[in-house]
């Protein structure tokens, strides 16, 4: 018969021997390979012979490695599950008990069978989570670096970078995966997927693997297919949801997703889906981070090239499926890739943006960086996609619309794939991860490793009708030109511009130059005409000229979208020569909103902070609210409305915090109102006891 004994589980011990203190409640969470203690009475007889059960997942079986059965051994096991004796009495018996590096991670029961006098009974002692242990050199996830680790796995604060590759700006978040139920919640994802649905117990046995769980958790974390976490909008409205910009945090997000009964939620674009997937792998225990890469290539036909498409007065024409996106963030998990060899190894790419489907479901990877590095575009998951997206020629082409006929204006095999970036490992500042990804721009082994990427895709030897001749490639403009930023680029001034072309021949050329602006969302894709303007100039022989654009606050205030971008083009025609494309992509930066932290923050003690902004147009702005979250320094999101601000006015919002715990904090900060959506910045709390 099945008794109730008292298990006590040494919460405390267990949880700082493994790196599992940040978590909250009162289950044991324990990291696999490795020895945790529970203490249990009921065993009348002093050394009765004990048999423990460990299980996990809906059909438990020795076979799919979800059930152990083992006895008390002297020493601990390396293969199997092991229990060692540490002490016993006539009341209680304490008992260490190993898992194997391998163990299927998940919640498990507990049990022991005892057997004395010829009889038996079993008792349950409860249940425990199992995760991934990057400290132990003997998990695929196994970090060497004990700072990494921290980084990694434990660190709850990110910064995520965007912009553009001109403008790198980063701004923070708050990935929070030791708040109360996102383990939970984690651990319904995995049991919500489509995998899951096929065949519980062969999904459960494969939650050994990284590999395995990395892909999985990439389709769950988008709503396509299965009713995921979050449903991607990149129509730059966002009617019946959160806008994408306006997130600080997942818990929001992952706490919303359980309380609606998993229904996805709205809304989120790139770096939303990436923050979500750093959470929860995180809280899983295996180590990973945020990657963007500005330039970012979406290659939809899978040919290493995209285009993009313009009209003779310069719009930029949304025809094809190609894109170039301003940023994209993705996400690198770290762990051994057995199934392709030691030097694949280490950080893995994973995405779960929903951009392209792989093997029929909107899932992306894992794909080996160093793979992605070396052109080998053949191995699993999703290479050619991913090395695309660093990698990809850019062709820019004149389509008339009247006739159907494209001319090639220029190409470029430089653009794509720049200042990719992560956040520093102890640090908030960015680190340039570039060279990891490919070798330097324009070097012999760069192109080399494009060739050899082309040839695996058997892009080298069939003929593409779509793609432009050599002579159209070789051909010569008779000018250039470049926009340059003359002046700041914040919302709520006006934009200054200038527009240089310069005659690169020895005769005069006479040049009619049609120009746009469009605000565009940060995949470029262009959402309202903002400008327009068209000149005819002359250029004497080898003639640099300067011609100034003002576009003004009022005239681009009502198109600009959230994401504050701007795409300024100029078509130039020259007379008796071939086209030439002049365009610049332009993020505005908000205006700065001030934080002050009035006095010391102390453990358990309420301080004082204050939030400033200052209205910098000459209209009043509505809709003010101010939101706030932290990891131990405030419990969930504080949401406070502020009065509307007159021309010039500044607004003082205080707020108090109780730190729950000392060290390094981050405050996150997001002010919004009708004329700013969503001007964020962090504060740095140092917390003592």
């Amino acid at each position: 018969a099945a008794t109730q004994p008292r298990t006590d589980w040494h919460l405390k011990e267990n949880a700082r021997e493994h790196h599992t203190s940040k978590f909250s409640g009162d289950e044991l969470i324990v990291r696999r390979g490795q020895a945790f203690t529970v203490t249990f009475n009921g065993t009348e007889e002093p050394e009765p012979n004990l048999i423990f059960i460990a299980e996990t997942g809906p059909k438990p079986s020795k076979a799919a490695k979800t059930l152990a059965t083992f006895g008390v051994s002297s020493t601990a096991s390396t293969e199997g599950w092991s229990a060692v004796l540490q002490s016993s009495s006539s009341s209680s018996t304490s008992i260490s008990i190993s898992s194997p590096h391998n163990a299927v991670i998940g919640r498990y029961k507990l049990s022991v069978q005892s057997t004395a006098r010829g009889s038996s009974s079993t008792a349950n002692l409860g249940t425990f989570v199992l995760l991934f242990n990057p400290w132990s050199s003997g998990d695929d996830v196994f970090l060497p670096s004990k700072a990494e680790c921290e980084e990694y796995v434990l660190e709850e604060f990110g910064i995520i970078f965007a912009g553009n590759k001109n403008h790198i700006s980063g701004f923070g978040w708050n990935f929070g995966q030791f708040q109360e139920d996102i383990l939970n919640i984690c651990l319904s994802i995995m049991d919500r997927s489509l995998y899951y649905r096929q065949d519980p117990a062969t999904d459960v046995s494969h939650r050994n693997d990284p590999k395995y769980l990395g892909r999985v958790l990439s389709a769950m974390v988008n709503a396509n297919d299965d009713q995921g976490v979050v449903l991607g909008n990149w129509s730059g409205t966002y009617e019946g949801g959160k806008n994408p910009t306006s997130w600080t945090g997942s818990g929001e997000i992952l706490q919303s997703w359980k309380k609606s009964g998993f229904k996805p939620v709205r809304y989120g674009q790139c770096w939303v889906f990436a923050a979500v997937l750093t959470t929860v792998l995180r809280c899983l225990g295996i180590p990973t981070r945020t990657i963007t890469n500005f330039s970012s290539a979406h290659d939809a036909d899978g040919n290493l090239r995209v285009d993009e498409f313009y009209d003779a007065s310069g719009n930029h024409l949304e025809k094809g499926a190609d894109s170039i996106w301003n940023f994209h963030v993705w996400n690198e998990s770290w762990f051994t890739r057995s199934d392709l060899g030691p030097s694949y190894s280490g950080w893995q790419i994973l995405d779960a943006t929903p951009q392209e489907e792989s093997g029929g479901i909107y899932q992306c990877g894992p794909a080996s960086r160093h793979a992605i590095k070396e052109g080998e575009v053949d191995l699993d998951y999703d290479c050619p996609f991913v090395f695309a997206e660093v990698n990809a020629d850019c062709m820019y082409w004149n389509l008339d619309s009247a006739t159907g006929k494209k001319t090639l204006i220029y190409s470029k095999s430089t653009e794509i794939g720049a200042s990719i970036s992560t956040k520093a490992v102890g640090r908030d500042d960015r680190v340039d991860v570039t060279k990891d990804y490919k070798y330097e721009e324009g070097s012999k082994q760069e192109r080399d490793t494009f060739k050899k990427a082309r040839k695996k895709l058997g892009l080298e030897d069939k003929f593409d009708p779509t793609a432009p001749t050599p002579r159209e490639i070789e051909q010569k403009p008779d000018i250039s030109g470049k926009f340059k930023v003359a002046g700041s680029l914040e919302v709520g001034k006006d934009l200054n511009l200038l527009l240089v072309l310069e005659n690169l021949q020895s005769e005069a050329k006479t040049v009619h130059v049609n120009m746009t602006a469009w605000s565009t969302l940060y995949t470029r894709r262009p959402i309202r005409e903002i400008w327009k303007d068209s000149m005819s100039v002359t250029l004497s022989p080898k003639e640099e000229k300067q011609f100034p654009i003002n576009i003004k606050y009022n005239e681009y205030q009502q198109q600009i979208t959230i994401d504050k971008t701007i795409q300024v083009t100029a078509v130039c025609h020259v007379e008796h020569g071939i086209q030439v494309l002049v365009q610049r992509n332009i993020a505005l930066d908000n205006p700065g909103i001030d934080i002050q932290v009035l006095g010391e923050a102390k453990v358990n003690k309420e301080v004082e902070v204050e939030v400033a902004f200052t209205n910098p147009i000459d209209a009043e702005v509505l809709n003010c609210v101010l939101q706030v979250e932290g990891c131990a320094l405030l419990t969930g999101i504080l949401e406070l409305r502020i009065p509307p601000l007159k021309a010039n006015e500044t607004s003082r919002t205080k707020f108090k915090l109780i730190p729950s715990e000392a060290g390094t904090k981050h405050l996150l900060v997001n002010f919004s109102c009708d004329k700013f959506p969503d001007i964020k910045t962090f504060k740095v709390v140092n917390v003592i006891n």
